[in-house]
């Protein structure tokens, strides 16, 4: 299987682009936890090898690259809470984390590669959705990383917060540990209350004490 290249960025620039971010986010699919959205616009002179979708990494790989990425590319990372992913849902909350990445890069970008088959609304610049981005265009995984190591930490800081439910290991996701535990330990203020194993848990308790 290929590898992410620089193509995308690469016609990018010939259209006139400088400055070329990838974006890609972590944490759509969780029942607890923000989402967490990268921007990277990367240096062609010193790209970490072995730069890969995240999915594809293992996590030391994963936790050897981040700081490499972080040193040597312009970097913007920010989250939607699980408020906002609540009210506004997973879709909009992650173009909202999005937009707040890109905004957080030194370098104001003048062209964007998004991760998906859809843009958010509101960009600073001229977008190309791209559907699997993360293993087909290097800017985007390399946000893939930067966004799902920070997501995993963050996860982790609020497992010592909230023990019981596993987020060091699982990052919030629907594993079978984790369901257990919610029929356990009930819901915490770090679940996503619109999603719909957490609604029906909810739903059931006050069915019970009304």
């Amino acid at each position: 299987m290929s590898l992410p290249n620089l193509c995308f960025e690469t016609e990018a620039a010939r259209g006139g682009a400088q400055a070329i971010a990838g974006i890609d986010e972590a944490g759509r699919g969780p029942l607890a936890g923000p989402v967490v959205a990268a921007a990277v616009i990367l240096d062609r002179r010193a790209i970490p090898a072995g730069l890969d979708d995240s999915k594809k990494l293992r996590p030391s790989q994963r936790t050897a690259l981040f700081p490499m990425l972080v040193a040597q590319a312009d970097v913007g990372v920010a989250q939607a809470s699980v408020a906002e992913i609540d009210r506004l849902n997973i879709l909009r909350a992650t173009h909202l984390a999005m937009r707040r990445a890109i905004a957080h890069l030194r370098t104001p970008p003048d062209y964007l590669l998004i991760d998906g088959n859809r843009l958010p609304a509101g960009l600073p610049a001229p977008a190309r959705a791209i559907v699997g981005g993360d293993a087909r265009a290097l800017s985007i995984a390399a946000a893939s990383v930067v966004a799902k190591v920070v997501r995993d930490r963050l996860m982790c800081a609020l497992a010592q917060r909230f023990p019981g439910y596993g987020w060091q290991t699982n990052a919030g996701y629907p594993t079978k540990a984790h369901k257990i535990a919610l029929r356990r330990l009930g819901v915490s203020p770090f679940h996503r209350r619109s999603f719909a194993p957490i609604h029906n848990i909810l739903y059931q308790q006050q069915n019970i004490t009304d």
